[in-house]
């Protein structure tokens, strides 16, 4: 089948078993779709001690700008309980019009529709006058160490430059066209150690416990609001999301107590404030929650994670625009603009080139029986296509 099939192409995507870390063969897929287009793909792999080795691809077609990237990945979640599958997870099989497989909508069934409206778009107006990037990680949905991070900073040392970037994430609550997402929260974690003095439960005047501290502290970071949102983000939110003292004995005063926490936080923070709101609630829970009268604040220790992610927004109207005319053509749908969900890893590409993210529904991603209708992957593959032939007519291309 010719690669401007989006269904085609998606099936072949999914019977790759590409769970993180994985290749999976995907990755090799993607190039066998992309050469024949004119495509020049190369192969990288990317490596960090501690983390598992991950396989990435490039690949451009033309020389000169205007130069627009679609960026995604195509590793995936586990398949969970296999059984609880009413079709094979890698199986890619179509019922009643949907396709059912691990990675449809997160992210292959984007990668397949972006593939095939490149090609249909050669198809009919020969390459186009500028350039066009695929820009494929296999380490989204793992430590996103070896990945797009990665990949980015090779290529620009090797002088690629961009001036806008697709990212072909499953944007839309419910339908093909509600949303494109112009921006992300940061997010900061951190884990939080609680030192105290171990004792038998029948003596506490012996020990000083920290889980009182701990608890007392979880609570100062998640009781107050950080903010009440801003004009283009929601409010900021801190979780606390493992307590931890290690202690299967019920009469025995544990010696340490451990936590670890997470928040998404809007523009009215840095990574740099919101780091140090968190050490004053930290503080401040440790000195109100005295082990005992008369004794010490609780000692801590607190190690941040090692890459906090920056909240960003995108104002680029070219690229919102072009995008939100090609979409509300196809579906008749004005989409919202919105900085809603987690992370991305638009969030790397933010600081090389203007980002937006748009794909297929995302209500099934992560989930058993992740699926996808095949008139969804059609209609995206035609919003894609009109996006490209816009987006380098407007550049004067």
């Amino acid at each position: 089948m010719p690669v401007t099939d989006p269904i085609d192409n998606l099936q072949k995507l999914i019977r790759c078993p590409s769970v993180t870390p994985d290749e999976g063969g995907a990755l090799r897929l993607i190039e066998s779709l992309l050469t024949p287009l004119g495509f020049n793909v190369e192969r990288m792999t990317m490596s960090e001690a501690g983390t598992p080795d991950i396989d990435n691809l490039y690949a451009r077609l033309g020389e000169t700008g205007p130069h627009l990237m679609f960026a995604g990945h195509t590793d995936v979640v586990p398949v969970g309980d296999e059984a609880a599958w009413s079709h094979p997870p890698f199986g890619a099989e179509i019922h009643d019009g949907v396709m059912f497989g691990r990675g449809a909508v997160d992210m292959k069934g984007g990668v397949a529709c972006f593939a095939a409206a490149v090609a249909r778009h050669i198809e009919k107006h020969g390459r186009p006058q500028g350039s066009i990037s695929f820009l494929i990680t296999g380490d989204e949905e793992g430590p996103a160490v070896n990945g797009t991070v990665k990949l980015l900073e090779w290529a620009h040392a090797r002088g690629e430059r961009w001036d806008a970037c697709l990212v072909g994430e499953p944007t839309n609550p419910d339908n093909l066209g509600d949303m494109i997402k112009i921006g992300r929260r940061g997010s900061v974690s951190g884990s939080v150690t609680v030192h105290g003095v171990q004792g038998h439960v029948a003596y506490p005047h012996l020990a000083e416990n920290p889980v009182r501290a701990a608890l007392a502290m979880a609570t100062e970071l998640m009781e107050a609001p950080f903010d009440h949102g801003t004009d283009d983000f929601q409010p900021s939110n801190m979780e606390v999301t493992t307590i931890d003292a290690g202690n299967k004995a019920t009469n025995v005063i544990p010696a340490k107590v451990s936590f670890a926490f997470n928040i998404r936080f809007n523009d009215a923070w840095t990574a740099d404030t919101v780091k140090s709101e968190i050490i004053r609630r930290l503080d401040q829970g440790a000195a109100s929650s005295a082990l005992r009268p008369g004794r010490e604040p609780a000692r801590y220790d607190l190690v941040w994670a090692e890459r906090p992610s920056h909240v960003f927004l995108t104002r680029d109207e070219r690229l919102i625009g072009t995008l939100s005319r090609a979409i509300e053509r196809h579906t008749g749908a004005t989409p919202k603009l919105s900085t809603t969900g987690g992370t991305s890893d638009a969030r790397f590409i933010k600081d090389y080139c203007p980002v937006v993210e748009f794909g297929l529904v995302g209500q099934t991603m992560h989930m058993v029986d992740e699926r996808v209708s095949v008139s969804e992957l059609e209609a995206l593959t035609r919003i894609y296509e009109t996006f490209i032939a816009d987006w380098f007519r407007d550049a004067g291309a």
